[in-house]
This record gives C-alpha cells, sequence and structure tokens, in this order.
C-alpha cells in the first residue's frame, strides 16, 4: 500500500500487534491483498462491508453477489470462504474436546457462525455423551424462509442411535428477529418430555439469528412445570 507508512499496513500491524488490533476492514483487507485502481485493499474492503451491510453477511455471501463488486472474483471470494470455515471447524472442535458448560461461549459462536446468516431455516442437533462432548452437530431439518418441519421422533432416533445422553437443539430465524414463537416454545417442551422418556437431557433450545441469539434454557424456559 503505497504511501503508508509501514507500521501501519494490515500485515506489518498483525505482526507487530496481534491481529485483535486490527479493524475487519483492516483483517478483510489481508486476504484481498491488492485493490483496484484508485483504491486500496483496505478502502475496498470497507466498500464490501459497506455493500453487505455487515461482516457477518459477507462471510455469508454466495460467489455471484460477492463479485458484483467491482475487482472480487471468485479467487478472493474461496478465499475468505474457506478461513471461514476454518473458523467454523475450530469451533466445532473446541465443543468435541471439552464440556459444553466449559466454553458456554463457544456454543453461541459455533451456532452463530454455522446458521446465523443463512437465507432459510435451518434445524441442528448437537449431540451429547455423558461428559457433554459434542458427537456430532447434525442438520436434520431444512425449510422455507418461513417454516420448517420439525417432527420429534425424528430426533429421538437420530439421538439414540449415536447413544446421546444430551443434546442441545438449534435453528435460525432468517427474518433477523432471535425471539421465539409459540409454536419454538410448544416444540421445546415436547422436546422436552419426549427426550424425558429415553433418559436423555435437552439442555437447551437455542435460536439464532444475524441480529441476536435466543437461549430458552438462560430464559428459564426449560422447566416445563413451570410452562
Amino acid at each position: 500500500m503505497p504511501g503508508w507508512p509501514k507500521n501501519q499496513q494490515p500485515r506489518e500491524k498483525l505482526r507487530l500487534h496481534g491481529a485483535r488490533c486490527l479493524t475487519d476492514a483492516e483483517l478483510l483487507a489481508i486476504f484481498l491483498r491488492v485493490g483496484v485502481k484508485g483504491k486500496s485493499a483496505v478502502t475496498l474492503a470497507n466498500d464490501l462491508l459497506h455493500y453487505f451491510g455487515s461482516l457477518p453477511r459477507l462471510l455469508a455471501s454466495s460467489h455471484k453477489e460477492f463479485i458484483r463488486i467491482h475487482g472480487m472474483g471468485l479467487s478472493k471470494w474461496s478465499q475468505i470462504q474457506a478461513a471461514y470455515e476454518l473458523v467454523k471447524r475450530s469451533l466445532e472442535d473446541s465443543l468435541t474436546q471439552g464440556s459444553v458448560f466449559s466454553s458456554p461461549g463457544h456454543v453461541k459462536e459455533f451456532l452463530q457462525a454455522k446458521i446465523g446468516c443463512l437465507p432459510h431455516e435451518v434445524f441442528l442437533c448437537l449431540h451429547l455423551d455423558s461428559n457433554l462432548h459434542l458427537i456430532e452437530c447434525q442438520e436434520l431439518f431444512r425449510g422455507s424462509i418461513t417454516q420448517t418441519a420439525v417432527y420429534p421422533r425424528e430426533i429421538l432416533k437420530e439421538a439414540l442411535s449415536r447413544n446421546a445422553s444430551a443434546m442441545i437443539v438449534a435453528h435460525n430465524h432468517p427474518s433477523g428477529n432471535p425471539l421465539p414463537s409459540s409454536a419454538d416454545q410448544k416444540l421445546t417442551q415436547t422436546l422436552v418430555k419426549a427426550l424425558q422418556l429415553v433418559d436423555i437431557q435437552l439442555l437447551d433450545h437455542c435460536i439464532v439469528s444475524s441480529r441476536g441469539f435466543f437461549s430458552f434454557s438462560e430464559s428459564g424456559l426449560m422447566n416445563i412445570e413451570n410452562n
């Protein structure tokens, strides 16, 4: 980046001060590597963030959306997507290595990265062993933006086939509003009761969106005796 003091260039700034000291645009500029005529990589990164409205929406963009920006191509999109996938896999791996209660923030980060910005509804099951380590994150149902058909019998069958001792279920709200609907609340209570019959504990039902996160457990809505 001609004209910039070397210690202010993103790569040098990262080397001297660490990645946490860089802005979103500066981190993104490292992947873009170069800008276009009249624009530095950082300026171009800011343009991308402005176009998509947020970093999560940028990361969730399709290649068709991404290449609409002047100077962007499939190669840059692929590099960013590869880095994003590594982050998601790292978060998932951390849940397999330790109890979900040892790092509760990892569950939230993982779910938001996994499904928070999807344009369609997805229902996930996090199957947990007796030590509350992740056995598998399973996408069980996928639906339209407005509705997903979720069948408790299928959830029980999949949990039993993995010898799960506990579960966390999650789905996203593409509308952006993470608050539960009455149908979400009824489903949660149905699952709590059904899983109890086979001695599997439902630890939480999480709702994720691009603008927020809702936990039934944190909100005190997992106690079926009070609902």
